[in-house]
């Protein structure tokens, strides 16, 4: 198997392949040809989302927690959610997680010494249990303004935590100086691939509980959009190998404060438009604050490609439709509830909205 990227063209293979492509710096892409899964032999396979074995680029892991298959619960008529926060390290992070780190472990210890990652939280928190279930040494960097009880359950599953100064971008810049250190595998959600391929497992568990179908529209929260990715790749197996007659839209939502893809998106833009100099406002949704999304140019040919759009939700919206769910029996983190914020008032068509992360993990919106 190989690394492609889908700026350049430029090809790598996975075992020796740099974290990015070296010619554009850009994230790469995975040269995989999935399977078809049958419908009907699922009932008899192991309960996790190693249970489509024939869509994934690697087979089930001795060290996975059981990730996956999460149940479906209707909130409204039109409007159903997929409870992606229970999860083992309760949030949808771990279908990406749970891959990134099998692949460091199988390249074995010539190659890998340790791992690291970046995250606003949850993605560090499920690279730092799935690493500590593995075995391998983890460090996370996350932003300094990290929710302490997501710091809490990085150090717990031992990983050494960095804090670093300034915002999710810095963040960023700080894991990515690091990753250049020899026998370093970065574990980034964001660049590497086999991330994406643990997120389309969502949508082969919404195909496999609509019993061969999808509901008509798909709403994802977008950051860095390895959830909307992952989607759309699901959906285009799916339907390349003729399991769905046809193509849900994906909507996309993103935080008022710092919405630069929804900017881009409904100016008809093939790219993020020009930063303001302000730079973007604080958010309650931290899990998708981020101003300068690597595959932005991806995020928005796939949500064009599938006749869906971009919503935006205020501060007070998010605040809103958290105490709305825990009225509901669902306590969500504030990024986890967006979705259910934008759409919670739709009354036409059949839509799923993922409640992506535990709201003890940043606790109730001020």
């Amino acid at each position: 198997m190989t690394y492609q990227c889908p700026a350049d063209g430029t090809r790598a293979p996975v075992e020796t392949a740099d974290w990015c492509c070296p010619g554009c710096g850009g994230p790469w892409d995975l040269d995989f040809n999935a399977g078809s899964v049958e419908l009907d032999s699922l009932p008899r396979r192991v309960n996790s989302l190693w249970r489509y074995a024939e869509a994934l680029p690697l087979a089930e892991p001795p060290a996975g927690l059981g990730e996956g298959r999460t149940p479906l619960v209707a909130l409204t008529p039109s409007v159903t959610a997929k409870l992606d926060f229970l999860m083992p390290t309760l949030s949808f992070k771990d279908r990406g997680a749970v891959m990134l780190v099998e692949l460091a472990r199988r390249l074995g210890p010539e190659r890998v010494r340790r791992v690291i990652a970046d995250s606003s939280g949850n993605a560090g928190t499920a690279v730092a249990a799935y690493c500590a279930r593995a075995g391998l040494p983890c460090t996370v960097y996350v932003p300094e303004a990290t929710s302490p009880k997501k710091t809490e359950q990085i150090r717990a599953h031992g990983a050494r935590l960095e804090r670093v100064a300034g915002d999710r971008e810095a963040t960023a810049l700080a894991a990515r100086a690091a990753a250049g250190e020899p026998r370093t595998f970065y574990a980034s959600h964001v660049h590497n691939p086999y991330f994406l391929h643990g997120t389309k497992t969502y949508v082969y568990e919404l195909w496999e509980e609509y019993g061969g179908r999808l509901p008509e529209t798909i709403v994802v929260p977008v950051g860095n959009g390895t959830l909307l990715l992952g989607a759309a790749l699901a959906v285009a197996e799916l339907y390349g190998n003729g399991s769905i007659a046809e193509r849900p839209a994906l909507v996309a939502v993103q935080a008022e404060a710092v919405s630069p893809l929804a900017a881009a998106f409904h100016a008809g833009a093939d790219e993020l438009l020009p930063a303001r100099a302000a730079g973007p406002a604080p958010t309650l949704a931290e899990g998708i604050a981020i101003p300068n999304p690597p595959r932005a140019r991806q995020i928005l040919r796939a949500v064009r490609a599938s006749g869906g759009t971009f919503l935006t939700v205020t501060e007070d919206q998010l605040r809103s439709a958290q105490r709305d769910l825990a009225a509901r029996g669902l306590f969500v983190e504030s990024t986890g509830v967006a979705c259910w914020a934008a759409v919670r008032d739709r009354t036409d068509g059949a839509a799923v909205v993922p409640l992506c992360g535990a709201g003890a993990k940043t606790g109730l919106s001020a």
